[in-house]
């Protein structure tokens, strides 16, 4: 296989109007396998009862998500490199199921990862993972490096990117595809986050997992439950602030609502789900943070201080908060009764940004989104390697692959806020 990503990535751009999703398609999708929603979940060819099961699931409640599916590309997505995971499952009550899924798209998806794991997509790449660090290493140095030789706002914004590609390399960590080794990565993923954001890694995994689980489905998915601060659709508009909501598309763009977001984040939800847990190690990483910064700028007094501080964390909850909206929030949701496919759900409901070199580096290749949704524990930067698989995927069954220029997601982005605060 050609695993030359400026080649094949290119590949992944619009050339023609996209098919939409064909009627039979859609009634394939939403034909649900015969399971008890109380208490059964398919996975492959058995149908398991995890009715005991579910206040002890270490995820949390998103395996409620998946009762009465077929939570087979869940599974192999949160699950596929855990030991524990398969044997916990075999240790449950089980039946064969009655009858396989029909759906086309779903069984050429599962041929596809199976081809995409032979051939070693799925590995971790240590090398690509020491850059990573190194490059949030050298930003933070020349960040500070500016800021002692005078250069505050120029310090600032260097700081602020690094703050958030803080964030992208904890989402991959977060996901397990960073080493492979899933303790290891957990490990990873706190350190990063908690040092270089100031927030819980534990608490970011319990609330993405249910996001990846059903994007855009109402009640479900976390990253719609965003009042008071904001609302990307409608219904949810209805419960928040009408004068505050009409002014929400530049709040949010100008950086007001990300940063309250972040200092809630850093100050309230996330320390306090660390400490309801009992995840002191997280805690100790937030009072390094604090502590670094203090020995690093405290010749400025505690007002300058905190100044830099908040203007580098305004910076860098803008750059990954914005940029994390354009993928998903302008697109339709999925009433709470209903349920798609796992590939359904990747496809209707996730916008990739037209790559290009500097888009890929920008948004830490999370703006192959669709091929992030289908393959969340693969190092995403091979999502540009796969894209092509992808896209031919979608249309052999009339699904569209929906990519578009990165200022056209903006675009639609600032018009949904806009509509649905209006």
């Amino acid at each position: 296989q050609d695993r030359n990503p400026s080649v094949r990535s290119s590949m992944c751009v619009p050339d023609a109007p996209a098919p939409v999703v064909t009627a039979a398609a859609t009634a394939a999708v939403d034909e649900m396998v015969i399971v008890d929603a109380g208490k059964e979940i398919q996975i492959e060819d058995t149908v398991y009862d995890v009715s005991n099961f579910i206040r002890k699931h270490p995820g949390g409640s998103v395996i409620k998500f998946q009762l009465g599916t077929d939570a087979t590309d869940a599974y192999n997505a949160f699950h596929g490199r855990s030991k524990k995971a398969a044997k916990v499952l075999k240790s449950l009550p089980s039946r064969p199921a009655e009858r396989a899924q029909s759906d086309p798209l779903t069984l050429d998806f599962r041929k596809l990862r199976a081809e995409l794991e032979a051939e070693g997509y799925f590995e971790p790449d240590l090398a690509h993972v020491a850059f990573r660090v190194s490059e949030l290493v050298a930003l933070f140095a020349a960040g500070i490096g500016l800021v002692y030789s005078g250069y505050f706002f120029t310090g600032a914004l260097i700081m602020g990117i690094a703050q958030g590609r803080c964030g992208w390399l904890q989402h991959e960590g977060g996901h397990y595809s960073m080493t492979g080794n899933i303790k290891f990565d957990r490990h990873l993923q706190m350190a990063i986050y908690g040092i270089g954001c100031g927030m819980s890694g534990c608490y970011w995994r319990n609330q993405h997992n249910k996001h990846h689980a059903t994007p855009q489905k109402m009640k479900h998915d976390t990253d719609l439950e965003t009042l008071p601060l904001l609302a990307f659709h409608k219904e949810i508009a209805k419960r928040g602030s009408k004068p505050w909501l009409s002014m929400q598309a530049p709040l949010f763009f100008s950086g007001v609502i990300t940063l309250l977001v972040a200092f809630v984040w850093q100050f309230f939800q996330h320390p306090r789900h660390s400490l309801r847990v009992g995840n002191y190690l997280e805690l100790f990483y937030y009072g390094l943070r604090y502590m670094l910064w203090a020995k690093l700028f405290g010749y400025m007094g505690f007002g300058g201080a905190f100044g830099l501080y908040a203007l580098h964390v305004a910076i860098g909850a803008a750059y990954i908060f914005i940029n994390f909206a354009v993928s998903h929030t302008h697109k339709d949701v999925v009433p709470n009764s209903e349920h798609r496919s796992w590939a359904i759900y990747s496809a209707k409901h996730t916008t990739n940004c037209t790559p290009s070199w500097w888009c890929n580096w920008w948004m830490a290749y999370l703006n192959f989104q669709i091929e992030h949704h289908l393959f969340p524990d693969m190092p995403q930067y091979r999502h540009a390697e796969i894209c092509h698989r992808v896209k031919a995927l979608f249309e052999k069954h009339g699904v569209e692959y929906d990519v578009r220029p990165y200022t056209t997601c903006m675009a639609a982005t600032w018009n949904n806020l806009w509509e649905v605060g209006h």
